[in-house]
Parts: C-alpha cells; sequence; structure tokens
C-alpha cells in the first residue's frame, strides 16, 4: 500500500490514496502506522475517497485509531496533494467530511500551489453542538474544575469539539498533565480537544494544543480557528489574527459572512510503500 507522508505548521499525517478502494482496516492499523519508534510516525492518516455529493471526501483517523470529524491542517495537506496529482483539477475544492462540506482554495506563487486557504464554515457556540453537558446557551469564560483547580474555559466547535482556556504565560503550561484530564472530562460526551492561548495582542496569539485522541502535537488548525473565535469572543483580540504555533503559524480570520477561514503552509516530507 502506497503512502505519502505530509505536514502542516508540524501537524503531520500519512495520505492514502483510497479512490479505487477504501482500505477496511485502517483504524485498526492507526496506531502501529502512526508510531513515531516503530511505523512510519503520524499524528493521523488521511484517507482520500470519492465522494457522491462533493467533488472528493475526506477521512482523518487519529493515531489512537479514533476518527476525526475534521483536521484544519489535515485538509490542507489532503488539498495540496488531490491538486498536484490532478486528482480535482480545481483550485478550489468542495470536500465532504464527517463535520460537513468544507472548501480549500489553492494559494499560488510564482505560478506554483504554496498556501491552501480554507473557509472552514461557521463556528458552533452553543452548547449542544459542541457537545458538552449542562444547561443551553453559549460556553464563554466559564468555570471547569479538575482536581480541584478551576479553568475558565470557552467552547467552540468547527464541526468538532474544542475547550479554549488563555493562559498568561504559555511556557509555564503542564499540558501532558492537564491535557488529559480536560479531554476526558465528563462534560464533554464526545471527549474534546484543549487549546491553551498566550494573547500577544489584538493581532498575535500563541497556542499550545491537546488533541482528542492524538495527545499533544505541534498544530491544530481547527484549535486555532476555534482559539480565534474564543479570542474575540473574550475581547482579547480582533477578528484577524496570526496564531503562533509550535510547528508554524496560521492566518485565521472571523469574516462578515460568519465564516472562518484558516491559511497556512502544506508540505509533502517523502512518500513509500507499507508493507502488510
Amino acid at each position: 500500500m502506497k503512502f505519502t507522508k505530509m505536514q502542516g505548521t508540524g501537524n503531520d499525517f500519512i495520505v492514502i490514496d483510497c479512490m479505487e478502494r477504501e482500505n477496511k482496516d485502517l483504524k485498526q492499523l492507526a496506531p502501529k502506522l502512526c508510531n513515531r519508534h516503530f511505523g512510519i510516525g503520524a499524528d493521523g492518516i488521511i484517507m482520500i475517497l470519492p465522494s457522491a455529493s462533493e467533488d472528493i471526501k475526506m477521512r482523518i483517523i487519529n493515531s489512537d485509531g479514533s476518527e476525526a470529524e475534521m483536521c484544519g491542517n489535515g485538509i490542507r495537506c489532503f488539498a495540496k496533494y488531490i491538486y498536484t496529482r490532478g486528482i480535482i483539477n480545481k483550485e478550489k475544492i468542495r470536500v465532504e467530511t464527517l463535520a460537513g462540506t468544507i472548501v480549500p482554495e489553492i494559494i499560488f506563487k510564482n505560478g506554483k500551489p504554496d498556501m491552501v486557504k480554507v473557509d472552514m464554515g461557521e463556528p458552533r457556540l452553543k452548547r449542544s453542538d459542541i457537545p458538552m453537558e449542562g444547561p443551553e446557551g453559549e460556553v464563554i469564560n466559564e468555570p471547569l474544575y479538575l482536581d480541584g483547580i478551576e479553568y475558565r474555559i470557552t467552547c467552540v466547535s468547527m464541526g468538532n469539539p474544542h475547550c479554549v482556556i488563555f493562559i498568561d504565560d504559555i511556557n509555564a503550561i503542564p499540558i501532558k498533565e492537564i491535557g488529559p484530564g480536560i479531554e476526558n472530562h465528563k462534560l464533554f460526551p464526545q471527549k474534546t480537544n484543549v487549546e491553551f492561548i498566550q494573547v500577544l495582542n489584538q493581532g498575535e496569539i500563541k497556542m499550545k494544543v491537546w488533541e482528542r485522541g492524538a495527545g499533544e502535537t505541534l498544530a491544530c488548525g481547527t484549535g486555532a480557528c476555534a482559539s480565534g473565535v474564543a479570542s474575540y469572543l473574550n475581547k482579547k483580540t480582533g477578528r484577524r489574527i496570526i496564531v503562533h504555533l509550535p510547528g508554524g503559524d496560521l492566518l485565521v480570520e472571523w469574516m462578515d459572512d460568519n465564516h472562518i477561514y484558516m491559511t497556512g503552509p502544506a508540505e509533502e516530507v517523502f512518500t513509500g510503500e507499507i508493507i502488510l
């Protein structure tokens, strides 16, 4: 089985073309293939599939074998791959995902495909849309208790759940200790991604992430979008920000049409063949 390794701001993926035949074993194989010592190494697997309703379909399998509704860095890699290989000859592509239809657009530099700008759709703010236990309404700067400590959270769904926490010093937060507890907190029936945010100014934030099903990663595209929304809702930034992640920078814009647009890189690392 042939594969291509790709990364977007350090969030890395094993991309597998399933247009001719879908591999039903990838959920079971994901922990082995994504293992960084005994496998290829990745945060997840991207499956390229035909779609009955849109131009093409994407599935995302996390490194633990669970399936994600969407992945912002992943869909940029997905779009770059299918465009450069001529699978879809459109610069703006309609992609079927479990989070609905997402529209990435190839951005050119010196006549060559470079960045990818993605219409990530509208953020969902109601508690039931995240989903999250409790009375209906938006979750903005609410308390969450973990091991007797209070955290102030703002929750956003970008087709997948996000819990955003603002902190003073991003380097002082013990993500590997706090992240799993919040990911699996009883408030989140489908678990949640967790973003820790340090606001630099009205146009810039620093972000670290604990991803549901993958653990700490270098970047999370949907998390960057959710953090942009949360930063604006808490009156900490404007609607257009640069998100500085350990793996690189993303531009996030919450436009007047209520859609979130994310722009960032997607790069091919290497290709190979899996011996099963």
